[in-house]
């Protein structure tokens, strides 16, 4: 008997709750109990809208990894989706929206990537922040770095989606309060897989 959630591959990991509905109460209870950022794109770019929110955790510590889903136009044209993980090592909830097995990209960034320029920068909680391309499923792109300690992953849908990270993105991390009200969506389809909770691997 565990009182983890256990997975056949990677053993006990948090479990994952995907909000059902979006709204400020939502956010703010998961800002409230968050152990690492929760990154929101703000200033929001135009027409840019937040489309879902997950975390992975239970109630015996805080929350261990979150995901905010935002949906807006795309600098190619077309609709662009980007999901911004935060999470400590070892939790893999960004591995799984990249499509990826492993539970962190630390040897992938190690393997020749961290000596090369950055592929993508953004401005995380006042820093700027480099962000390196590592490979992801064939339908998305994915970024992922480091700030405030913990990873910072980056996934966009489809794969051209991710030159919006060339434009000007800024995130703040909402434990840090918000500067305004939030734009809500429609639900995000890249959040909504299987039931509402389930362990992240």
């Amino acid at each position: 008997m565990h009182s983890e959630w256990r997975c056949a591959v990677h053993g006990a990991v948090p479990p994952l709750h995907v909000a059902r509905q979006l709204g400020s109460d939502v956010l703010d209870a998961v800002r409230v109990d968050a152990g690492v950022p929760v990154w929101l794109p703000w200033p929001m770019l135009p027409d840019w809208t937040i489309t879902g929110l997950a975390w992975a955790g239970d109630d015996r510590r805080p929350i261990v990894a979150t995901a905010v889903a935002c949906t807006g136009p795309a600098p190619l044209g077309g609709v662009a989706d980007v999901v911004l993980v935060a999470e400590e090592p070892g939790v893999g909830l960004g591995s799984r929206f990249a499509g990826l097995s492993g539970l962190d990209p630390g040897e992938m960034l190690c393997d020749g990537l961290l000596n090369t320029n950055a592929h993508a920068k953004v401005v995380a909680a006042g820093h700027p922040t480099p962000l390196w391309s590592i490979e992801a499923d064939d339908d998305r792109c994915a970024y992922v770095g480091e700030a405030k300690g913990m990873w910072l992953w980056a996934i966009a849908w489809p794969a051209q989606a991710g030159y919006v990270l060339a434009e000007h993105f800024v995130l703040l991390d909402g434990r840090d309060g918000l500067p305004g009200p939030l734009p809500f969506g429609a639900l995000s389809p890249y959040l909504q897989w299987g039931p509402p909770e389930e362990g992240v691997s």
